[in-house]
């Protein structure tokens, strides 16, 4: 078992420095970052609404706001802090998990979310973050021969698969597989074999069959419309094709802010949530597109630079699962909305209009940037 030391050893860890030298070792450029991807959330949220601040830009912009302030109080944590809750974030995140089971909010089949003081939480977006957290702590010092142990790799596998069980009980089946691809990477970037990897790729190929007959009925369909979307144009097949006449229909420059038609005669389903991109890309063109992707890009690229730039390997596999986890929203929301991959209720992170994927999004940068300004610290393990 191992428990972290905050022993200080440099002159930056020195508390004469204290939470000004902090603030000014935060990376800037990624904060900017940020705000222009939620600035570009705001005005397609906007146009969504007609040309109207309410009921979607205005209470995205305080959410935003709100959770801005709050990546950056924990940017000024100390991430060794960070690491020895580790556990007990995970601890709490499984808790929450089989609460929204027994008592979450009911919607389109499936319990997903609570509501405690008029806050909206879905636990699954907080479980990859605290995913992260536990399977970093775990593999912190651990050495590549151990790493490649199959016994010691079994609790692992294990604090992966329970929230992927719980999550698939809800059911989100898209969230799940994100949970487990992060978790994952986390893995194979403190050590463990790639072709383990492969091998449990090519077993889940072999069992395919069996899965797919064990899929919800909304889940088969949502199949059986990626292949063929003209299948049922005016019912499960009505969205991607909406989405797909938007896509296309912006061109190279697009058709001018609030002037894209499938969006102002509202032919576009669920506009302001997972098919936002849609109304970029009609408005903006493949020119505005590409600019959001860079925007995009490049989240992804500082949480990476992030990995490389820290002396501990707790930051090294906590950056890289945060990074992960943004890439898979971006990837996964853009597929589906391209009709790359079938619709599953993901959120592009934030340009989407709700709290709950917004809030989960800014906790994991406020930690990545709590690694950027600790990233020399030392961690001291004492084996006991």
């Amino acid at each position: 078992m191992n428990t972290y030391s905050l022993s200080l050893h440099r002159p930056f860890r020195d508390r004469s420095f204290g939470l000004v030298r902090k603030f000014l070792r935060i990376n800037w450029l990624f904060v900017l970052l940020v705000c222009a991807l939620a600035g570009v959330g705001y005005a397609a949220l906007y146009s969504a609404a007609g040309g109207a601040a309410q009921p979607y830009a205005t209470s995205q912009l305080y959410r935003f706001l709100t959770a801005l302030l709050l990546m950056l109080a924990i940017a000024m944590v100390d991430i060794r802090a960070i690491a020895k809750i580790s556990w007990v974030a995970y601890a709490l995140g499984i808790l929450l998990l089989v609460v929204v089971m027994k008592f979450g909010h009911t919607g389109l089949g499936a319990k997903r979310w609570f509501i405690i003081a008029g806050v909206q939480i879905q636990p699954s977006e907080l479980m990859k973050l605290f995913l992260v957290l536990a399977l970093a702590s775990y593999f912190h010092r651990a050495s590549y021969e151990r790493a490649g142990n199959p016994l010691f790799l079994i609790p692992a596998i294990l604090a992966i698969l329970l929230p992927v069980g719980l999550i698939l009980k809800e059911p989100n089946l898209g969230t799940a597989v994100i949970v487990a691809l992060i978790g994952a990477t986390v893995m194979l970037g403190a050590g463990v074999r790639w072709w383990k990897f492969a091998l449990l790729a090519a077993v889940i190929a072999v069992a395919a069959p069996v899965i797919y007959h064990h899929l919800h009925d909304y889940q088969r369909a949502r199949i059986v419309t990626f292949l063929n979307p003209g299948s049922d144009p005016l019912g499960a097949g009505y969205n991607i094709i909406q989405s797909k006449i938007a896509l296309g229909s912006g061109g190279f420059s697009g058709q001018g802010y609030l002037q894209g038609t499938q969006n102002q005669l509202n032919f576009l389903p669920e506009k302001q949530t997972d098919f936002v991109f849609t109304i970029i890309a009609e408005e903006f063109g493949f020119l505005g597109s590409i600019a959001v992707l860079a925007l995009l890009f490049s989240i992804v690229a500082i949480a990476l630079y992030t990995a490389i730039r820290s002396e501990h390997q707790f930051g090294r596999l906590v950056a890289l699962g945060i990074g992960t986890n943004f890439f898979l929203y971006c990837f996964v929301n853009l597929s589906m909305v391209m009709g790359l991959i079938p619709v599953g209720g993901v959120p592009l992170p934030l340009i989407s209009y709700g709290g709950s994927a917004l809030t989960a999004v800014m906790l994991g940068f406020g930690v990545l940037m709590s690694i950027h300004v600790h990233r020399d610290v030392e961690f001291a393990v004492q084996e006991f």
